[in-house]
């Protein structure tokens, strides 16, 4: 029976992209992009909030605490075995892969991801893992998006456009932020998108954000109230969050990385790795419970000025009146909530940057506030500055500071802080890029040259493969020839240079025309001139693993019009200047989404 509904259904789009126009039917495929995405956040949502309950439940009622450090391990050990068994032994994590398939995959996300990324989150993060559910809906939108553009044989542009559209309605579905979502598929996601795609993207997010305010209740989204509107006398220590937010970004991704980094390079077996890293896991959060989990929770007893609730069932219960001692607790709470995310993501569970990044900005605003007010230098109001906080991290982290900023403002219900918003996740994020050139889920990529940036001309350049573009040299010359084979070629051939090659194939020297120009005519000059005498050291070359940024780079640099490739010392054919042009006019072409 689901076979024939399925069938019928899927019947009936075909019969309506048949019936309505292109532009149309993109509305309707962002409409049911947007439904599909929304269900798989109401169900992560739902699951991980319940298990919350569940464990906070046996922990301050029956006075279990070590069910809140158990519950992880269980969860990152059954994420592995899900892996292992169901998904091929290996999964992609981190909304990094969708910025690869853009870039280099014309926008082509494996099917899996529509249904692998629920499977391991729920598992890792619903059961408590020190995680986000938010990436992972966001690697499941851009799927849902790119595989319905596969189904019904959509072009790139659609393709990229949906996957922007699966983006958008996870994020405000996750949120019930809207403009959220639309910002955050482009300004990470989509960075060259023209005004006229932002209609489907809106679709998509609207529907998510519709769906997700119709079904799922507020006490399981992060959603409050701020405390009190602007002060223009707070500026002086809004601007002081700002710098603090920025470090503590740079802080987070370099040891969020280190720690990955680590479980890496360690050659342990999947389950030996998912059960120490995941033990260690269950120590920091057994010390300090708020890290269980999304930690949405501590978030809004922060902005309540509740700190002290954040003791009750811990180990330091009994200092829950000392303000010092609360400091202290929320101060060590911040500093290793980096390494909780970083040992359930490493040691083999399944989750994301987005929730942490909130995490670690409302701790630190509220720290930052919290500290001021005690030492009594000015009366600040905790809940602003726990809010706008969040917005310093996720702008740091992410280099998204108009996602940050009408994020927050969305959660809070409106605009009163929409001033303190602008100023600290603009000089988080000046702070960040000061140390960190490119965001937390683009780093990796960007090294390697697989990834779009803010940077137009390499996006372009980025989807251009170099080996595509090299011209076989049909004339190869050796050093101790004569002219007499390259003269018979050039009289019937436009070629202006040529390579010289030794017994090894390894480029050692280069023949311009005009060098031979005055040769030529000359028989006996001809016969008798070796090759080895009139060719040019090779000052210039190009690597065929090189990027094409990098090859344009070298022809501005030494205004020549034709460069060799090499593949390590091998000759291969040459690249030409005017040649790359047309394939980066090309590309411009096809990748402008509109």
């Amino acid at each position: 029976m689901i076979r024939t509904i399925k069938k019928r259904f899927e019947f009936a789009i075909h019969l309506a992209k048949a019936n309505l126009t292109a532009k149309q039917f993109i509305f309707l495929a962002a409409v049911l992009v947007g439904i599909s995405v929304t269900a798989a956040v109401i169900v992560l949502k739902t699951f991980a909030h319940k298990v919350f309950e569940i464990a906070t439940y046996l922990s301050s009622k029956l006075h279990l605490g070590f069910v809140n450090g158990l519950l992880p391990i269980i969860g990152i050990l059954l994420t592995v075995l899900v892996v292992k068994k169901l998904l091929g032994g290996s999964i992609e994590k981190g909304t990094s892969q969708i910025l690869y398939a853009v870039a280099k995959k014309a926008g082509i996300v494996p099917r899996k991801q529509m249904y692998a990324q629920i499977m391991t989150s729920s598992l890792t993060v619903g059961l408590g893992g020190s995680a986000g559910l938010e990436s992972p809906i966001v690697i499941t939108g851009a799927a849902f998006g790119s595989n319905f553009a596969q189904q019904y044989r959509l072009g790139y542009k659609e393709r990229t456009l949906l996957i922007g559209c699966g983006v958008a309605a996870g994020i405000a579905a996750a949120f019930k932020a809207p403009i959220a979502g639309v910002l955050f598929a482009i300004e990470v996601l989509l960075v060259d998108v023209s005004i006229a795609a932002f209609t489907p993207i809106m679709i998509s997010a609207a529907t998510g954000a519709i769906l997700s305010a119709i079904i799922l209740d507020d006490t399981i989204l992060l959603t409050f109230n701020s405390e009190n509107s602007f002060n223009y006398k707070n500026v002086p220590y809004y601007v002081g969050l700002g710098l603090l937010t920025g470090f503590v970004s740079v802080f987070y991704m370099r040891n969020f990385q280190r720690v990955e980094r680590v479980f890496g390079l360690i050659r342990w077996k999947p389950y030996k790795k998912a059960l120490i890293g995941s033990s260690l896991l269950a120590v920091l959060i057994f010390v300090f419970p708020p890290l269980f989990g999304e930690g949405y929770e501590g978030i809004r007893l922060l902005s309540a000025d509740k700190a002290a609730l954040l003791l009750e069932g811990t180990l330091f219960e009994s200092w829950e009146n000392n303000k010092f001692a609360i400091l202290i607790f929320v101060g060590l709470i911040l500093f290793t909530k980096v390494f909780a995310t970083g040992l359930t993501i490493g040691s083999g569970g399944n989750g994301g940057n987005f929730a942490p990044s909130l995490f670690m900005g409302s701790y630190t605003g509220f720290l930052f506030a919290k500290l001021i007010n005690v030492l009594g230098i000015q009366s600040l109001p905790i809940g602003n500055f726990t809010i706008v906080g969040m917005a310093g991290i996720l702008s740091g982290v992410f280099h998204a500071p108009l996602t940050a900023i009408f994020l927050i403002a969305e959660i809070t219900g409106g605009y009163d802080l929409i001033v303190p918003l602008m100023m600290v996740s603009s000089i988080s994020l000046a702070v960040a890029k000061r140390f960190e050139k490119h965001s937390l889920d683009v780093k990796n990529l960007a090294k390697k040259g697989q990834v779009f940036t803010g940077n137009k001309d390499s996006n372009i350049l980025t989807t251009i493969d170099l080996n595509s573009l090299i011209i076989p040299d049909e004339m190869v010359l050796k050093p101790d020839e004569n002219l007499q084979r390259l003269v018979e070629y050039v009289s019937h051939s436009s070629q202006s240079i040529f390579a010289v090659t030794n017994h090894e194939k390894e480029l050692i020297g280069l023949i311009y025309f005009d060098d031979i120009r005055e040769i030529i005519f000359s028989n006996f000059k001809v016969k008798y001139t070796k090759v080895q005498e009139i060719m040019k050291p090779v000052l210039y070359s190009v690597q065929n693993d090189e990027s094409m940024a990098a090859v344009m780079n070298k022809f501005d640099l030494t205004g020549l019009a034709y460069l060799p490739v090499l593949y390590k010392k091998q000759y291969k054919g040459f690249i030409s200047k005017s040649i790359a042009l047309e394939a980066y006019r090309d590309r411009l072409k096809a990748l402008t989404i509109d």
